[in-house]
């Protein structure tokens, strides 16, 4: 473990490698589980505020959630988390032709139609953000659906902190992931990654 500020990082995050490969895994991140994606307080105004945008992405039993609960709903573990379908399909989840999932919410953001890109926890995963009082804790999450990711982080040689650089930059801020690529080189210079 190393502390940059209040946040203590896992060793994994340098160590481990990670970079998303959607031709093999289809996108099953938004699809699998057993609670939606985390959220936090502030982007449930968000997620209502980008919902007119996406609904007509939505399938028919999303916006039925939708309708019934909300965007969001708090899980078994006191969570907040983004609403899902059967279980375990987030309610913001859109397929392709080629029966790939992706966001509705980041798809509009690409083409320019929303500015929120999609809840950070999705956009920092694998990384969970873990809460414990003055600190925040960043650990990789390690999930079987991301075996080809995996694989082509290896392949690659992407660390996990670098292939969420941009991610890592919007929760925590420019400064914070320079000193975090800082700490990296020294980790290295000392042989512990």
């Amino acid at each position: 473990m190393v502390q940059i500020d209040d946040v203590v990082i896992s060793l994994d995050v340098f160590r481990e490698k990670f970079l998303c490969n959607l031709d093999a895994c289809k996108g099953e991140c938004c699809i699998e589980g057993d609670a939606g994606a985390p959220v936090e307080l502030e982007e449930v105004a968000q997620l209502e505020e980008v919902l007119p945008v996406v609904w007509d992405e939505l399938s028919p039993e999303a916006k039925a959630v939708i309708e019934k609960q909300g965007v969001v709903y708090t899980d078994q573990d006191g969570d907040l988390v983004t609403s899902i379908v059967n279980g375990k399909d987030c309610v913001f989840t859109c397929y392709d032709e080629k029966g790939c999932c992706y966001c509705a919410i980041e798809k509009a953001f690409r083409a320019g139609k929303c500015n929120f890109y999609k809840p950070v926890s999705c956009h920092l995963y694998p990384i969970r953000i873990g809460d414990y009082g003055p600190y925040k804790a960043v650990n990789y999450h390690r999930w079987d659906v991301c075996k080809a990711a995996v694989l082509l982080g290896k392949k690659e040689n992407v660390p996990v902190y670098k292939f969420l650089k941009e991610p890592l930059i919007r929760k925590f801020g420019e400064a914070w992931y320079e000193e975090l690529e800082s700490v990296a080189e020294e980790l290295k210079k000392q042989h512990l990654i």
